[in-house]
């Protein structure tokens, strides 16, 4: 019996391991989405050089969280480990995107090829909003560059035909995107048309000012 208590003893070490690691790195992951949802904020707002301070504490945060779970494959597979990393992904991407910058690979933001893919979709998702702010001030090229994107990452996440389970249910996602796009492209088409009539307008009010100037 000494045995016994001997090797429960270990199991329960370990066990006691794990809950602590566990626990810090759902706080962390907490955490890691909060400041990610502040990154994304400090984007919309054109606020640089706060975006790129809050990407670089969430890049800290990433690899504090995949520090505590390294040891344990479980909690670094675990939904709200991934869930955390992906949304860093999400902010990462988006700025890119925004920027009009080379997007970093899954390599460069210590993700996992699954996680990366699906923060790449809510990245794409983000562009509307994007999109939509630009539209208030007018259409421009920069509406016609992000819807592009969104299209081509679109064109790209609907060829990932594999079950949820290894792409970490990206196909839902992939639908959400093509909502999202379809939604987007019929809005930057109505942008566009009221672009060309108020041109069209101006030019017709030109016409009558200068026939009028020369009556």
């Amino acid at each position: 019996m000494r045995q016994l208590d001997e090797i429960t003893d270990d199991i329960r070490r370990h066990f006691e391991e794990v809950d602590a690691a566990r626990n810090k790195a759902y706080e962390q992951s907490r955490q890691l989405v909060a400041l990610c949802a502040r990154t994304i904020r400090a984007i919309h707002r054109e606020e640089w050089d706060n975006a790129n301070r809050l990407i670089e504490e969430a890049r800290a945060a990433v690899a504090s969280l995949v520090a505590v779970v390294k040891d344990y494959p479980d909690l670094y597979s675990a939904g709200y480990t991934q869930d955390a990393i992906k949304e860093y992904v999400e902010a990462k991407l988006l700025y890119a995107l925004v920027r009009d910058e080379p997007l970093p690979a899954p390599e460069a933001l210590g993700a996992e090829g699954n996680t990366w893919l699906n923060g790449l979709a809510e990245a794409a998702t983000e562009l509307r909003r994007r999109i939509l702010d630009i539209i208030r001030h007018g259409h421009s090229q920069e509406v016609e560059r992000l819807l592009e994107a969104m299209d081509d990452i679109y064109s790209i996440l609907v060829t990932f035909d594999f079950n949820d389970t290894i792409t970490g249910g990206l196909r839902r996602r992939t639908d959400t995107v093509r909502g999202v796009l379809e939604r987007t492209r019929g809005d930057v088409t109505t942008s566009l048309r009221q672009a060309e009539l108020e041109q069209a307008l101006e030019a017709l009010e030109a016409r009558i000012s200068e026939s009028k100037s020369q009556s």
